[in-house]
């Protein structure tokens, strides 16, 4: 995946904005004004996602491209390097996950708001 894919699947999901609020080399994307996904334009080859705490131990552990969250509450954030063995699919069901995650969190009005547009 590079990052024009990583861009495009990102605005696919529902209600999915993106914009630059840390500088112009931050690419933040971001559902009901929640950020879900965080990438560098400089270095390109990795993105920061939300994951829940035993699923990024399990990630971590399975896999050398997923490390702790760089700059971002390791717990339950996740650095996911773009450029080894990880597939598509994999990378996908990474931002699958940051994103669902996310929304959950939205208040119940808005997350129902977003579901419509399915």
């Amino acid at each position: 995946m590079n990052i024009e894919e990583l861009r495009d699947y990102c605005l696919q999901k529902p209600a999915a904005t993106e914009g630059f609020p840390f500088g112009e080399d931050t690419l933040v994307f971001k559902v009901g004004e929640k950020i879900f996904l965080l990438c560098s334009l400089s270095t390109g080859n990795r993105f920061n996602a939300k994951c829940d705490p035993e699923r990024a131990i399990e990630w971590r552990e399975q896999y050398d491209e997923v490390l702790p969250g760089y700059h971002m509450n390791k717990k339950h954030w996740n650095t996911v390097f773009m450029d080894g063995r990880l597939t598509m699919r994999q990378l996908q069901e990474l931002i699958d996950h940051s994103y669902d995650l996310v929304l959950k969190s939205l208040p119940k009005k808005i997350q129902e708001e977003i579901r419509a547009l399915v």
